[in-house]
């Protein structure tokens, strides 16, 4: 089994072969085979595998470490290494038998995405007939199996009150391309259909199915993990955009100036300010994970208190850093408007984060709630 010194230093050597291919991932909408199949092969998408798996079941933390680094080469690589690694936490909640039939194959990534309304699941014999669309299925052009989250109703149409999540083989779907957007383009965040689609049970699982595993990792649920998951990602992102500005303001001069930019105390204030927020944000996201990790290794649960602060300071960080980017659009002036420039990449991928659910203003309402002694509501 890999070390964790060992996987970062091979995840730096994979970024430096993903962060040429930015402009490619980004025009074909996904990420390339010959940029992806390297990082299937090295056990990229296994880092939260657990070891029984064959995965390398990493703690939290350091997991993260790895998140950052492809975050700055690519986002939209950074955001799949995220989002397909922390649905495979969801194997220690099927039978050990699927768990081996769908991730024993070590190129298994599994890709999941929120269903539209009208999706549903009918008990039927021996399983469930399954008919609906997904969404945002990230990194589904490299995926060998689909997750769909459904209602379940009985076979009379009446409401089971329950919601379970099921696996498929991705050639039993039809994929629907309308990935069609500015940000996160390569992440081939498609759309599936079926319709009256069987599903054995034991291909199954529920909202609050129990972990297999003994490990503190699986005590996490998915959502702590993929907020600040997604927070590293944003995080990444304005770290290579604000580097990239600053870079420029060393050689560019302004039409009619005769000293480079960074001789501007305007330039100089903005990138002082954007650095205090980028390095508060992170501090924070890093605070409050490492606190998360140190409860579930200790206490094996995650209080309320853990998974509100997680949330409150992963979209404080994914909010923070398209304002950090923000800056560092402007420092740079008409540079950014161009293609071939990098800045130009980090605005729409940092806005594309900052849209998605991770990033609702409204988790700061959910955090407010608990600290004034309320009732939280929201996803934390």
């Amino acid at each position: 089994m890999a070390t964790v010194e060992r996987l970062i230093d091979e995840a730096r050597d994979l970024a430096s072969m993903v962060a040429p291919a930015a402009d490619r991932i980004n025009g074909e909408r996904r990420i390339p085979e010959d940029v992806v199949n390297p990082i299937i092969e090295a056990g990229f998408f296994r880092l939260l595998l657990p070891h029984s798996l064959g995965g390398s079941e990493l703690a939290h933390p350091d997991f993260l470490k790895i998140v950052r680094i492809f975050g700055e080469a690519d986002a939209s690589v950074g955001w799949c290494i995220n989002q397909n690694n922390v649905f495979s936490t969801n194997s220690v909640r099927v039978s050990e038998s699927v768990a081996e039939e769908i991730w024993s194959n070590p190129r298994t990534v599994v890709t999941n995405g929120p269903p539209r309304p009208g999706t549903r699941a009918v008990i039927g014999e021996g399983g469930y007939r399954l008919s609906g669309r997904w969404d945002f299925s990230s990194g589904i052009s490299h995926a060998s199996w689909v997750a769909a989250l459904a209602p379940v109703h009985n076979s009379d149409g009446s409401d089971a009150e329950e919601m379970r999540t099921f696996l498929i083989p991705k050639s039993d779907v039809y994929v629907v391309d309308e990935w069609h957007v500015g940000g996160l383009r390569g992440t081939a965040s498609l759309s599936f259909t079926m319709e009256d689609h069987f599903v054995p049970k034991e291909r199954s699982y529920g909202l609050n199915e129990p972990s297999r595993e003994p490990g503190s990792l699986y005590v996490i649920h998915t959502t702590p993990m993929f907020a600040s998951g997604f927070a590293t990602v944003a995080l990444g992102v304005a770290r290579s955009g604000l580097d990239a500005a600053i870079d420029l303001t060393k050689s560019k001069v302004q039409h009619g100036g005769t000293n480079t930019i960074s001789a501007d105390t305007t330039t100089q204030r903005m990138i002082g300010e954007a650095e205090a927020s980028w390095n508060s944000a992170r501090a924070f996201l890093n605070e409050a994970t490492s606190e998360m990790w140190q409860t579930v290794v200790e206490r094996h649960e995650l209080p309320t208190a853990q998974r509100i602060k997680v949330r409150l300071a992963g979209t404080h960080a994914i909010r923070t850093s398209a304002d950090v980017v923000n800056s560092a659009y402007t420092i740079c002036g008409s540079n950014s408007i161009f293609e071939s420039n990098k800045i130009q990449h980090c605005f729409r991928d940092a806005h594309a984060i900052r849209q998605q659910i991770q990033g609702r203003p409204t988790h700061y309402d959910t955090a407010g709630q608990f600290y004034l002694g309320l009732e939280p509501k929201g996803i934390f």
